[in-house]
């Protein structure tokens, strides 16, 4: 896709409800962007496989360990995937196998090619799946960020060179 005669690059972020990880990795990922002044060029959103929590905000865990480091994610609000999403997204990165397996058999065939793992762009632990913290205490929201902001890094690397910036 092409945005001001620029070619511009989708990321859609998912898990399971949409109040977690995939905000989390799209606070993460919006401020990296930001920083690589790249915001005009990359287009990034998050969703979740199930229709859990829909119009929600994320979990307020979520939202204040990400805080602590500098991430706002207040304004983001949980959707689910979309048909129109496989079409609109180039990269369709989830957090986890199970939520892979859900994206793929959702997605017409011509697009399956876009999903993979989010962390499969990270360096220190490529192919591992990001844990769900719902259900735990505050490490496993650290541990979502410390994941995330290692793939994020990965992934904008990734994008420059085929954006060739």
């Amino acid at each position: 896709m092409a945005r001001n005669g620029h070619a511009t690059a989708r990321v859609l972020f998912v898990c399971m409800g949409n109040i977690c990880r995939s905000p989390t990795a799209e606070g993460v990922f919006r401020h990296a962007v930001a920083e690589a002044g790249l915001e005009q060029r990359i287009v990034i959103d998050s969703a979740g496989t199930h229709d859990y929590h829909l119009g929600h905000a994320p979990d307020r865990r979520t939202q204040s360990a990400a805080a602590q480091r500098g991430y706002d994610l207040a304004g983001l609000r949980a959707r689910q995937v979309t048909k129109q999403d496989f079409i609109d997204f180039d990269y369709i990165l989830a957090m986890d196998l199970e939520n892979i397996s859900e994206l793929k058999r959702l997605a017409p065939p011509a697009h399956r090619d876009k999903i993979s793992l989010f962390m499969d762009y990270s360096r220190a632990r490529r192919g591992a799946e990001v844990p769900d913290p719902y259900y735990g205490g505050a490490p496993g929201f650290e541990l979502v960020l410390d994941m995330t902001e290692d793939a994020a890094q990965g992934l904008l690397q990734q994008i420059k060179k085929k954006l060739g910036v």
